[in-house]
């Protein structure tokens, strides 16, 4: 029976780790020059019932970057923003995971690469993930 209670508090355990795991990651492109690039296009996802795109172009105004946004790719910008929003349902919607790709305009290859995951219990809002994925690619390029 002691055997049944320890197997039963070990499998507690390793369940509550896994409702606050979380990542932030970025790459950048070696060869890549982000302080060169002064207008972007974010590429709206045609799924995207949450607007996600308007958060990516606001984050990046608020950067001083000069920002459109629409379903179709744009000629004519330094950079291409794609994304890919995730979201799961605990007791109410939120954004799961988000990935941000800054491509080069012309080419459209990638030249970075942001990644933010908050499962429930360290969930963030939209806002604060756009934030979190531009703040760490930034910081990346930086260095």
């Amino acid at each position: 029976m002691r055997s049944i209670g320890v197997v039963l508090a070990a499998t507690l355990f390793a369940a509550s780790l896994t409702g606050c795991a979380n990542r932030a990651t970025a790459k950048i492109d070696p060869s890549a020059n982000l302080s060169a690039i002064k207008t972007m296009h974010v590429v709206k996802d045609p799924e995207d019932s949450r607007a996600v795109n308007d958060l990516i172009a606001d984050d990046l105004r608020k950067r001083g970057y000069r920002v459109t946004t629409s379903t179709d790719k744009a000629s004519g910008v330094d950079a291409l923003v794609t994304y890919v929003d995730r979201w799961m349902w605990d007791i109410t919607m939120y954004m799961i995971e988000l990935t941000v790709t800054i491509r080069d305009g012309k080419t459209e290859y990638p030249l970075a690469v942001g990644n933010s995951m908050h499962t429930s219990l360290t969930r963030k809002s939209p806002p604060e993930m756009v934030d979190e994925v531009m703040g760490n690619i930034f910081k990346e390029a930086q260095q």
